[in-house]
């Protein structure tokens, strides 16, 4: 959430990030009421709670006839209390449930606009020309059913659609990823950590994916749990409600975890293949750091995921995402996109956001700097969404014959294989 102190200070700067986001700028002006309410019903409760005091010195000292008189009054100045009690708990309740639905203000260097709106910062990389190769690319699904290593049919004979089998050497892909990715990240000084996949309402309100991103969001009813979208939020939440000594920061933490999303806005889209699927596992970077650093932490989360898809010799540009395309708890992020030859387009393979305060302020985590507490700032990256990097790898090192071609920092990770070759059916 946002500081109050900000909003009463400079209501038009939070107007206009609402506006930018694409949100509703009312929610500024009701929260400005409620937080207005708030105090002077505070201020109310406290000046009636002092004059009950008072009063209850002077009735032991009064005559029969004062005391009588003051007794009524203490019977209304307690009802009065009451009411008042209740009119502040109310007030600051609304003003609460108005602030977490707040998204965080943007950060003025971002775009403004909806999701096409985006600003190309970089490009790497070389997108191959199959055609002067002699041969027209297979998408990744005919290349991973040639390689033995994808099995959509049964996923969904199993579980439903958007659900699969990695077999064979899809698995060991995995697990090559998965490992490459933890080793450049504990080289680059995180703590790698295995993450719970299930957790409480706080947890994931505290991250801020209980607001626009609720409908992408799977609950489980009977032990009010949820199923986390990313390692982020158990990440986030490990330092909840825990004050941080400053000279322990930056605390730099890779999670990994399998990640569950339902995906409800996007029937029709990426429904062939592994593009865009219901369960995956990832491996997340975060960071807590101070506040001043953030920007600074958010360049090095992106250098990171830069030298990763380097590694794996992808094309890839990187993007400076719009303000209507920003997750309620981003100020700015930074998407490193793939090219895809059989789409003819970058999709989406890393992000990395810095969500400044607004998280430590939702969690209650802080930073102990000398004698002054104050919330830090959290930012995280995605280093490796496991789904969309096979379908990456799988289509940018094809060859002619279908094998795969099996770039030298996994090769450690896949028995020092240096091609997938397909398998004989």
């Amino acid at each position: 959430m946002i500081d109050l102190r900000l909003l009463r200070e400079d209501p038009d700067r939070v107007r206009a990030s609402q506006r930018a986001r694409g949100e509703d700028v009312a929610l500024v002006d009701s929260l400005l009421s409620a937080d207005e309410r708030r105090r002077s019903s505070g201020v109310r409760f406290d000046e009636l709670r002092n004059e009950q005091k008072q009063l209850g010195k002077l009735i032991p000292k009064a005559s029969a006839d004062e005391k009588a008189e003051l007794l009524k009054k203490a019977e209304q100045l307690k009802a009065d209390v009451k009411t008042a009690d209740a009119e502040r708990d109310a007030a600051d309740a609304e003003a609460h449930e108005l602030l977490l639905r707040l998204g965080n203000l943007v950060h003025p260097d971002v775009p403004v606009g909806g999701e096409e709106d985006f600003v190309t910062l970089e490009e790497h990389g070389t997108i191959r020309d199959f055609g002067a190769e002699g041969f027209e690319p297979k998408d990744h699904l005919e290349l991973g059913q040639l390689l033995g290593a994808i099995d959509v049919e049964r996923g969904a004979k199993v579980s439903g659609s958007r659900f699969y089998f990695l077999t064979g050497v899809g698995a060991l892909l995995e697990l090559a990823l998965v490992n490459a990715a933890i080793a450049q990240a504990t080289e680059a000084g995180f703590t790698p950590m295995l993450t719970p996949a299930l957790v409480r309402p706080q947890s994931m309100a505290g991250t801020g994916f209980l607001g626009q991103a609720a409908q992408d969001v799977y609950h489980l009813d009977k032990d009010d749990l949820y199923l986390v979208g990313t390692s982020e939020v158990p990440l986030a939440a490990y330092h909840m409600d825990e004050i941080i000594d400053a000279e322990r920061l930056p605390l730099r933490y890779a999670g990994f975890s399998p990640c569950f999303r339902r995906e409800a806005g996007s029937h029709g889209k990426d429904t062939k293949g592994i593009f865009r699927v219901h369960q995956f596992d990832k491996v997340e970077m975060f960071s807590y750091v101070a506040p001043e650093d953030s920007e600074a932490e958010h360049q090095r989360l992106l250098a990171w995921e830069k030298q990763w898809l380097t590694s794996l010799e992808l094309p890839f540009r990187v993007i400076d995402v719009a303000t209507g395309d920003l997750g309620a708890s981003a100020a700015r992020k930074f998407d490193c996109e793939a090219w895809i030859p059989t789409q003819g387009k970058y999709r989406e393979l890393t992000s990395t956001s810095d969500c400044t305060e607004f998280q430590s302020r939702r969690l209650s985590i802080r930073v102990r700097d000398g004698k002054q507490v104050k919330p830090l700032a959290t930012l995280n990256g995605t280093l490796c969404a496991v789904p969309r990097t096979i379908v990456a790898i799988l289509e940018n090192h094809q060859q002619a014959d279908g094998s795969v071609y099996v770039p030298e920092v996994l090769r450690p990770y896949l028995g020092g294989r240096e091609v997938l070759e397909p398998v004989s059916r």
